[in-house]
């Protein structure tokens, strides 16, 4: 999953939308988020941002932070190895997705 810490200023949504272009080529301009999930732990936040692409997307690593990016069925994401946090955070996404 792309991710990271947040800029100066920056919404989870914002921060979200950029760690994605950055790690996974995502086009920004064919995304359109729809809701996000927060984990709060106290002094920090883990904040998942759901969206969905409105246009093509060629997603691929774009940095070493990623060494593999792939679409993945929802069925088949609880058989991944998952962060901790996004693991915590799925049951409440996958509701999400319908």
């Amino acid at each position: 999953m792309p991710g990271g810490a947040l800029a100066p200023g920056e919404s989870p949504e914002q921060g979200a939308v950029r760690e994605a272009a950055e790690e996974a080529g995502i086009d920004p301009a064919a995304l359109e988020v729809h809701d996000a999930v927060v984990l709060d732990h106290g002094p920090w936040r883990y904040t998942t941002v759901v969206a969905r692409a409105t246009g093509p997307q060629h997603v691929r690593p774009t940095d070493a932070e990623s060494l593999e990016i792939a679409w993945v069925d929802v069925e088949a994401v609880t058989a991944r190895e998952l962060l901790p946090a996004f693991g915590a955070a799925w049951p409440a996404l996958r509701r999400l997705l319908g």
